[in-house]
């Protein structure tokens, strides 16, 4: 009987001891984590050209969830975007299918030197911290896209090797711009914009996950309408090892 005592309470104690070890393990990762996490947004809009522009007015998509929220819309509307030339008017424009960025610029100049092999470009650039954990694995369900989002298709990750970790996937797709300016005839102007959402953390080593999309079109001469971005689309790069649970 004894025996069977000194078993018992040796298991007893065997579990009592895994079990403490086990939870104080879980909240050691839980509190790192919760303590390390951080989530950045970084936008990019440039619009590059090799000549002057003039009388220019642009509609350029806003990223912007399914919903229509966006950070960069309430940056935008509190007049709070850096980068922006005090000479420009930017204002947003609700379409029913996705924000966009209303900017008429009465003379876009460039400086001495510019040329096709050394273009100017104006950059309007920030990075924005949500209160939310970043859906960086479904971003056209939950995060900042730019829409309208067409013909999306599936495509090869280019430069997302296993050295990223996670299980990239990524796709291409068109959306609309609009672009009003006169210029010379053999101008060429590149608009591009970028959106990357990022989560990063640190339990016993720096970890992170992130999503992309960028859109940028190509005009040559004046325009005077709409056009069509070509854009691009990469999720889930990076470690998913700690379950995400959006706040």
């Amino acid at each position: 009987m004894d025996r069977i005592i000194r078993i018992t309470l040796g298991l007893f104690i065997t579990i009592l001891v895994v079990t403490i070890a086990f939870a104080a393990y879980t909240g050691y990762v839980s509190n790192a984590y919760q303590s390390s996490r951080a989530s950045t947004y970084s936008y990019t809009l440039s619009i590059t050209t090799d000549t002057p522009l003039k009388n220019v007015t642009l509609f350029v998509p806003v990223p912007a969830d399914q919903t229509g929220n966006s950070p960069f819309i309430s940056r935008l509307s509190a007049h709070e975007m850096p980068g922006i030339p005090a000479s420009w008017q930017a204002t947003l424009f609700e379409t029913g299918k996705g924000t966009l960025l209303k900017i008429h610029i009465p003379s876009l100049d460039t400086p001495s030197g510019t040329s096709p092999e050394k273009p100017y470009a104006v950059t309007i650039t920030t990075d924005l911290v949500p209160e939310k954990t970043i859906d960086t694995a479904n971003p056209l369900k939950n995060s900042p896209v730019f829409a309208p989002v067409r013909d999306l298709a599936p495509t090869t990750c280019n430069g997302y090797g296993s050295g990223n970790g996670g299980t990239p996937e990524c796709a291409t797709f068109v959306t609309s711009l609009y672009a009003d300016y006169t210029t010379d005839p053999d101008a060429k102007v590149t608009i591009t914009s970028s959106v990357m959402g990022r989560n990063s953390w640190k339990i016993f080593e720096p970890k992170s996950n992130e999503y992309s999309t960028a859109v940028t079109v190509l005009l040559f001469g004046e325009n005077h309408g709409w056009a069509t971005m070509k854009g691009t689309l990469a999720s889930r790069i990076g470690s998913y090892e700690v379950p995400f649970r959006l706040p």
